[in-house]
């Protein structure tokens, strides 16, 4: 039987630490609320005690969200846990989202202490949010990087303290795929009580690999995948949502499903650009203006005979406008013919050979070439008298 993997949005969180994306409370109020309505399990609201701003917009998100989990982050500090607490006061689903980095290099060089210590306030952090709730998860900070028996130690201690999230994050988006599924692997075999909580995968893009690592938990069997629309985060971002729930909906033998309306995707992709003031590069997968175009000419005959040589995904299904076949000089005449009959011309065979001609002079001198440059080539065209 197929399996459900939570989507814990942190748009709202670790999106919003991008440099020049802060955001208001209202404006992280009207994202969260369409957040909820694309299908997110679990919003991550803010950082409550980082600043009053962000305690209001968790309280005001929590105030607002009715199916949603609203979760607040804190450190393994009892100040940030009781703040978060009070942030999250009036929420119908409420999580404490608590941790401590457990590398060693997190250890010595962040905290300077041992192994011991960080054990004690992993398991104390945890024990002090469950005074406020039933929800708690615990992230071990660059767990891509801590070893192995360790991690499963200070895993296995946080379940038995109340932990039901356990958050296994490859903070600093080190691990290779292989690496971090192993890593997922590893704790399922090795933490007696790892059926008591869901594992979750938190994973960044420094190498470019946060999908493939969260993927990759997800086969090993994690039930949670932090993700950012867009995936909009620290430095080269978080995994991005639309592109872990489109991996998973397009490989359907991986026996996985969310809960995310996909025909959402791209207007919340537009929506957090907007609000956010971050482009989308135009070869981002599923969101990017070049997701569903085609300017090869071999791409584009073959895509005009059946659109599932070159399209893995239906643009609909995503919510995108549809496919477009981009003329430039590596187009072929079939994309021509194709674009004229688009445009309200029908000429044969023989008139698209000549056209096609004079179409890569102007191909040749622009990028692209444009619905006005067919009128104007159409229109300047005289065809030839046929022959008796």
């Amino acid at each position: 039987m197929d399996q459900q993997v939570y989507i814990f949005d942190t748009t709202l969180r670790d999106g919003e630490q991008v440099p020049g994306c802060k955001l208001n409370t209202k404006e992280k109020l009207d994202l969260a609320l369409k957040l909820e309505a694309l299908g997110v399990d679990i919003i991550e609201a803010g950082f409550p005690i980082s600043s009053p701003g962000d305690f209001e917009s968790v309280s005001q998100i929590a105030k607002h969200i009715k199916h949603a989990t609203v979760c607040g982050l804190s450190r393994a500090v009892q100040k940030d846990i009781e703040v978060a607490a009070e942030a999250l006061r009036f929420a119908k689903r409420p999580r404490i989202h608590t941790g401590i980095g457990t590398s060693d290099f997190h250890i010595k060089a962040k905290f300077n202490t041992s192994r011991e210590e960080i054990l004690k306030r992993a398991v104390q952090s945890v024990t002090w949010a469950r005074n406020f709730t039933d929800d708690v998860e615990f992230y071990a900070e660059d767990a891509g990087r801590t070893d192995n028996e360790y991690l499963a130690q200070v895993i296995e201690a946080v379940i038995k303290a109340g932990a039901t999230v356990v958050n296994i994050p490859d903070t600093t988006g080190y691990c290779l795929p292989s690496q971090y599924g192993d890593k997922i692997a590893f704790l399922k075999n090795h933490v007696p009580n790892i059926d008591k909580a869901v594992i979750s995968c938190h994973c960044h893009n420094d190498l470019g690999l946060a999908t493939a690592n969260s993927i990759a938990g997800a086969i090993a069997g994690a039930r949670q995948i932090e993700c950012t629309i867009n995936g909009l985060g620290e430095r080269a971002g978080n995994t991005s949502l639309e592109e872990v729930v489109m991996v998973m909906r397009q490989h359907k033998h991986l026996g996985l499903y969310t809960n995310i309306n996909t025909k959402m995707l791209n207007p919340m992709s537009r929506e957090v650009a907007e609000t956010m003031r971050v482009p989308v590069q135009v070869n981002k997968a599923i969101v990017g203006a070049n997701a569903f175009s085609h300017s090869s000419g071999i791409h584009q005959d073959g895509f005009l005979k059946d659109a599932t040589t070159y399209e893995i995904i239906n643009p609909e299904d995503v919510g995108a406008e549809g496919s477009r076949i981009v003329l430039t000089a590596r187009s072929g005449r079939s994309a021509l013919a194709h674009r004229f009959q688009k445009i309200g011309y029908s000429f044969n065979r023989n008139d698209i050979d000549v056209l096609y001609e004079k179409f890569l002079q102007v191909a040749d001198k622009k990028k692209e070439v444009e619905e006005e440059d067919l009128h104007q080539l159409a229109k300047g065209y005289v065809p030839e008298p046929a022959t008796v």
